[in-house]
């Protein structure tokens, strides 16, 4: 159903706050005054509107390159954002894909938090009766190489260097989900951990990967590509996978034309690149990409410039958001967005990859990866099932 309008919701009932980047010292004595949820039905452009809806709660972020400070004393903390893939290819002005697998979920989600001296009550402890059904898969394995071979040839004409693919699969539930996808939340590693909720919907997220962050006055964007077992054998076949590093290159490179839109001209850098790290039983090669922000660079501009994420999407972007939108059968819900903190002194986003939603008596989970011209299919196939696997048996519990 289109509606005419974001929604600005009344704010839920109060627990202790678990979004990602939320100031730590400030979790447990923060309340809930405002929150804007929006739907590519909705119209308008999502960037702006978050943009335009902090400002207008006291967290103007219209100039990045001004710095902010955070005041414990003062009424306004932050706000937690959440923008989805979909949200992303729409401020491009690019098909979104196929409808979400979980309507109920908005594509922005804008929630502003206040300081209060009544501190506030921890997060529920999971109840008895949780119950998770069997999993869907929304693809076949041979769907899934299908389409593999269909990026394969797209690279060969020229379309494409790369395009990432992922697939969805969805659980029927009985219960709470909130404390399972909290489980989630507090997988080791995840640097963007957390959880946030709304009404008929909610979402955990285990992400390591920054997308896009301001850190000591520059703007900061992490992408992860190449994944092995962290075995030992693992950690050599991934420094030595000339595939996997070719891969990641490319989705560098795209990063650093990303962040040179709305940068001070030549100040655009390569801090590291495929630095190997652990995340749970997973190797992985990140890189960190820097730059300063552009005199008068808003948070709108710099969303725009950079959702959906490379590292998710593809090289060049728009043309593997096409792939995208041609190829996976369900929309990526929850996944492969954006969700974070965005304060009056700071700004810390990541890309929702590992991250579950439940919507109605579902529970969705989304996992992929990148496709290039060396990609095996059967092997593209179970890479993204490893990664599902650990994430399932976490969320049953």
């Amino acid at each position: 159903m289109t509606r005419n309008g974001p929604d600005v919701v009344e704010a839920l009932p109060q627990v202790e706050v678990d979004a990602p980047g939320a100031p730590p010292g400030c979790r447990r004595r923060l309340v809930e005054t405002a929150r804007l949820h929006w739907s590519a039905g909705d119209g308008g452009d999502p960037a702006d509107l978050a943009q335009r809806f902090l400002a207008a709660h006291g967290i103007t972020r219209d100039d990045l390159t001004r710095p902010g400070r955070h005041d414990p004393d003062d009424a306004v903390c932050g706000a937690a954002l959440y923008l989805s893939a979909a949200a992303g290819a729409y401020t491009l002005g690019v098909s979104p894909g196929a409808p979400s697998p979980a309507p109920t979920l908005p594509d922005l989600v804008v929630v502003v938090y206040h300081h209060t001296d009544r501190p506030t009550p921890a997060l529920p402890p999971a109840r008895a009766g949780w119950r998770l059904g069997p999993w869907r898969d929304s693809w076949t394995p041979a769907a899934h190489a299908a389409a593999v071979d269909a990026v394969r040839a797209a690279i060969a004409r020229g379309d494409v260097y790369q395009t990432n693919l992922v697939g969805h699969a969805a659980a029927p539930y009985t219960g709470d989900p909130l404390p399972a996808l909290a489980r989630l939340a507090a997988l080791p590693g995840a640097r963007y951990g957390g959880t946030l909720r709304g009404p008929g919907w909610a979402l955990g997220c285990a992400s390591p990967e920054t997308l896009i962050a301001v850190e000591h006055g520059r703007l900061v964007t992490r992408p992860i590509k190449g994944t092995r077992p962290a075995t030992p054998a693992g950690r050599r076949e991934l420094l030595a996978s000339a595939k996997e590093r070719a891969e990641h290159v490319m989705i560098v490179d795209l990063e650093r034309n990303d962040l040179a839109r709305v940068a001070r001209t030549g100040s655009v850098r390569v801090d590291e690149l495929f630095a190997v790290r652990r995340w749970c039983d997973l190797w992985q090669a990140e890189s960190t990409v820097s730059a300063a922000p552009a005199d008068g660079l808003g948070l709108a501009d710099l969303l725009r410039a950079v959702c959906p994420g490379g590292s998710v999407t593809g090289a060049p972007k728009r043309a593997a958001l096409a792939q995208i939108a041609a190829l996976e059968p369900v929309g990526r819900g929850a996944s492969m967005g954006a969700l974070g903190w965005v304060g009056p002194d700071r700004l810390d986003l990541g890309l929702t990859i590992r991250t579950a939603a439940a919507d109605g008596d579902l529970l969705h989970l989304w996992a992929g990866g990148g496709i290039t011209w060396d990609s095996d299919p059967a092997a593209e196939v179970a890479e993204a099932a490893a990664k599902a696997a650990p994430i399932r048996a976490l969320l049953a519990g």
